[in-house]
């Protein structure tokens, strides 16, 4: 008489299902938090980039000289009360005119109301792989665009 198989698994699947499964625990963390990085970084990107765009309309509107100020000690960029505190898996340097730097590492960017600006750019990277983007503020229109960095290294 044959031998009818009853239901259930053999050892061997149990130990393949296992085996995958613990695989599957250990890389997915990995892989959602780079996805997680990545999110943060560029949310920042566009954030930033709105704020000082914002900033060039809000001087055009209100007919004033708006600074937006960049801490890099703090890791803070904005436009007076409105400060914006970067994530500390991405790394920030900024190039600002002279006349705007108040303290090492502290200054900004003056959009005027005319539409010009001090001129100047901010740099936001990935620290762990020095891929960022930089920010750049025209002097003669104030036209805020941005291009693709990687660091050197």
């Amino acid at each position: 008489m044959p031998v009818r198989r009853t239901g259930g698994f053999t050892l061997i699947e149990l130990i393949v299902t296992l085996a995958i499964a613990a695989l599957l625990v250990t890389l997915v963390p990995s892989a959602l938090g780079k996805g997680l990085e990545s999110l943060r970084y560029r949310a920042t990107v566009r954030e930033v980039l709105t704020d000082l765009r914002a900033a060039r309309t809000q001087a055009q509107l209100t007919g004033r000289a708006v600074p937006y100020r960049v801490h890099l000690p703090e890791r803070s960029l904005g436009v007076e009360k409105r400060m914006r505190e970067l994530p500390d898996d991405l790394t920030v340097d900024a190039q600002l005119a002279s006349a705007t730097i108040t303290a090492p590492g502290h200054g900004a960017i003056v959009f005027y109301p005319d539409g010009s600006a001090t001129g100047g750019s901010i740099l936001i990277a990935r620290s762990r792989t020095g891929q960022g983007v930089r920010l750049r503020v025209d002097w003669l229109l104030g036209r805020v665009t941005q291009e693709a960095f990687h660091a050197a290294g």
